[in-house]
């Protein structure tokens, strides 16, 4: 499971992988696999981080086709990178972006000191009811942290052809997040030795959230 939410890989190339080590299953096996300890791998991470992020919110949303139908990934990340939550919708519009503050709200416990987010005037109409006294900025070039967080699930969809249906979608990257918060280092002002035992740190917690 560890090579298979890590690593943008199709379940395919998860059953050769296992194959060349001896492990025979089909990459039905493994999908199976990936929905039944996926989600308690997810949730088991989400308690060990709660309450940890910063106070410095990015939103941006990013279309997804399904089925040849336009679908809306609405995603807010911290000041550092990490992934606070996520929302498939079928609309960009206030309405969305309030579900997305609401659930961020339910999910953090608190609101954020400043959020920021792209020129979409739905946020701040969705601010405005939900967070009145938190300070917005709306710029474009503000947001590179939010709009990059999407690149590790653009490139699963290519490797998977596409994803079959907004459910799909959702489970996917209510999984895939916060497996990858847990091996997500921030780079910056970070010596090699940090880095080196802060990547120990993690590979130790998944060995023991893998063995529940």
């Amino acid at each position: 499971m560890w090579l298979y939410f890590r690593f943008p890989l199709s379940l395919r190339m998860v059953e050769d992988m296992l194959a060349a080590r001896g492990i025979i299953v089909s990459h039905q096996t493994v999908r199976l696999w990936a929905e039944k300890f996926g989600r308690a791998f997810a949730n088991d991470i989400r308690g060990r981080v709660s309450g940890r992020f910063g106070d410095k919110w990015y939103l941006d949303e990013v279309v997804i086709s399904i089925r040849g139908k336009k679908h809306w990934l609405w995603r807010a990340v911290n000041q550092d990178g990490f992934v606070l939550d996520v929302l498939v919708q079928s609309r960009r519009n206030a309405k969305a972006a309030t579900r997305l503050m609401r659930k961020l709200l339910r999910g953090q416990g608190r609101a954020p000191r400043v959020m920021i987010t792209d020129k979409l005037r739905s946020y701040d109409a969705a601010r405005r009811e939900i967070m009145p006294g938190v300070e917005h900025r709306s710029h474009k070039g503000l947001n590179n942290r939010a709009e990059n967080s999407h690149q590790p699930i653009r490139r699963r969809e290519r490797i998977m052809k596409r994803f079959k249906s907004t459910r799909h979608l959702q489970r996917f990257v209510s999984i895939h997040d916060p497996i990858a918060n847990l091996f997500h280092i921030p780079r910056h002002d970070i010596s090699s030795g940090h880095h080196r035992e802060l990547h120990a740190a993690a590979m130790d917690q998944w060995a023991k959230i893998a063995r529940l």
